[in-house]
């Protein structure tokens, strides 16, 4: 704890779960039109920590989406940008086995935390968490469909040999008015305690590209 970056002290206080929740912007509600994704960041007992802000084009989030690039900035209640979150544009198709997602996340800002690299399976979703040396840390592997009827999809964090699931990413179902009529998310991040707090920061970023890739609105695009 004595090198850790500034803001980042609420991932380091005992820390095992993280929300993650999409706020409804009222025009996108209403409309159908697409603004810039807005999320606040809650512990366990459900008090905010950070909101985070995405950045990019409307010719981005139109065109797109969900490969859309962005930049997710996450700032702490004083307002203080603690983690900022890269993602370039790049292909996420299983018949492309090149130039797969590669996420970037920072913290603080300006400084390499890790990052969230796409490896290619014919089945399943796969990612791997590297630290700032991109040296692997951790896998998480999604299941062969994520389409979550009436049910969470869970996208399991497991060691490197693939074989023990030490957490999970959790896409929750919110009820049919929420999924029918916006595309709102929300979000849980199940980790163990003493994981390095970088790699909680990096663990966030990954649940904001699986947001994207995999639970984004496609109509959202058109």
């Amino acid at each position: 704890t004595h090198n850790l970056p500034p803001g980042l002290e609420y991932l380091n206080q005992q820390l095992d779960q993280i929300i993650i929740h999409q706020q409804v912007e009222l025009l996108e509600a209403i409309l159908g039109t697409e603004t810039s994704s807005k999320y606040e960041i809650k512990n366990h007992l459900g008090q905010r920590v950070y909101f985070a802000v995405e950045e990019n084009g409307c010719f981005d989030r139109k065109l797109c989406s969900p490969l859309r690039a962005f930049t997710i900035r996450i700032a702490d209640n004083a307002g203080r940008e603690v983690i900022r979150v890269i993602r370039p544009l790049r292909c996420s198709s299983c018949c492309f086995p090149c130039f797969l997602q590669e996420l970037e996340v920072q913290s603080p800002p300006g400084t390499i935390a890790g990052y969230v690299v796409q490896n290619w399976d014919p089945f399943l979703p796969k990612f791997t968490i590297q630290n700032q040396s991109k040296e692997d840390v951790l896998k998480i592997i999604g299941p062969y469909t994520t389409c979550g009827c009436f049910e969470d999809v869970d996208f399991e964090v497991k060691a490197l040999n693939e074989m023990t699931t030490i957490g999970k990413i959790s896409k929750y179902w919110s009820g049919f008015v929420n999924n029918v009529f916006t595309n709102t998310a929300n979000f849980g991040i199940q980790v163990p305690v003493d994981l390095d707090v970088r790699i909680k920061a990096v663990m966030i970023g990954a649940c904001f590209l699986i947001d994207l890739m995999f639970f984004e609105n496609s109509l959202d695009g058109l």
